[in-house]
């Protein structure tokens, strides 16, 4: 049983050893034990965290704990690693949560702006004539040079040249169309 102190009020208040077995441990190896755990976590909160859960196993612990036959720092230090691995095990087990900033910071895209861009500009792309898709397939699609392109479509280089550029300038007004802008 606990001993009763009586108070300024006149309620019974109990004292409990406990508490000043945790304050001695505090005083005594409470600095160390916070930078200890600070250098293992990288993190003061987390570390204070944990600090004060060794603290509460060493008051729950009290009566099997004996600080008069030999240190404790021992035990608090081991205690304290044991807390921090499991904490950092939790934590890597699940996932992390993300605020709505951090999770614009790691959106992956799922590939549907590149198939509507791809379907917007094979739209445009039927848009055109015949002789300047025929060019554009020849240059960029099949990666044939221009002399390649020319023998191809069995018209001179300089008719490829043409068509390319021209192909190109109509191909960019079509999409401009369809609202793209560059």
């Amino acid at each position: 049983m606990q001993p009763a102190v009586e108070t300024s009020d006149r309620t019974l208040m109990t004292w409990d050893p406990g508490e000043a077995f945790v304050g001695a441990l505090w005083a005594e190896h409470g600095e160390a034990l916070l930078g200890y755990v600070s250098r293992l976590t990288g993190d003061p909160g987390r570390a204070e965290d944990i600090v004060q859960e060794v603290m509460l196993r060493a008051w729950r612990h009290a009566d099997h704990l004996d600080a008069a036959s030999r240190s404790l720092r021992p035990w608090l230090f081991t205690v304290a690693g044991h807390l921090a691995t499991d904490q950092h095990r939790a934590r890597r087990s699940r996932p992390e949560v993300l605020g709505t900033e951090g999770l614009e910071r790691r959106a992956v895209g799922d590939g549907i702006d590149r198939a509507v861009d791809a379907w917007e500009v094979s739209a445009a792309f039927g848009t055109l004539s015949p002789e300047h898709r025929s060019v554009l397939v020849e240059t960029y699609y099949r990666g044939h040079s221009v002399a390649e392109a020319a023998a191809a479509l069995g018209v001179p280089a300089g008719t490829v040249k043409s068509r390319t550029y021209y192909a190109l300038r109509a191909l960019r007004l079509a999409l401009e169309e369809r609202g793209w802008r560059p």
